[in-house]
């Protein structure tokens, strides 16, 4: 009888999680310079890219609840990253805007991550790039019968 570890499907989705750690922590070494979380970046620059966008749709946009979303948004409005201005149309919403110091670390953050990507793929031909897009969204497709409930 085969082992479960010799099989090739095992091989890969160990390579795969070994990847995606790595991947993991070189951003944490790397965004732990900024002051902010690594999930607080994708926050703030969603919120550079979007201006005054709502507590509520952020919460929907990164698929968590509300109340998880308004501790993000303090510890970075804390931080000095955001200000909550209320909405001027509906006095029941804030919106969410992004700091100078916030826009400091969204600068940063693009940086980072810009490097690490370029780290990553070093050597890596366009033929390489469609090879593994293509590959990667056949796993992500395979992988929908999981969600059809």
């Amino acid at each position: 009888m085969r082992k479960r570890c010799d099989t090739s499907e095992f091989r890969l989705v160990e390579k795969y999680i070994r990847t995606n750690k790595r991947h993991r922590r070189a951003l944490e070494q790397e965004l732990s310079s900024t002051g902010v979380y690594r999930s607080q970046h994708q926050i703030l620059m969603f919120i550079a890219e979007n201006p005054n966008v709502s507590q509520k749709e952020l919460a929907r946009l990164h698929s968590v609840s509300t109340a998880t979303m308004a501790v993000s948004l303090k510890k970075l409005e804390q931080g000095g990253y955001i200000k909550r201005e209320v909405d001027s149309e509906d006095n029941r919403y804030n919106q969410i805007c992004i700091t100078p110091k916030g826009r400091e670390v969204v600068k940063q953050s693009v940086a980072i991550f810009e490097g690490i990507e370029r780290t990553m793929f070093q050597g890596f031909s366009p033929e390489d790039f469609r090879t593994m897009g293509e590959l990667l969204d056949r796993i992500y497709d395979n992988m929908a019968v999981y969600f059809k409930h």
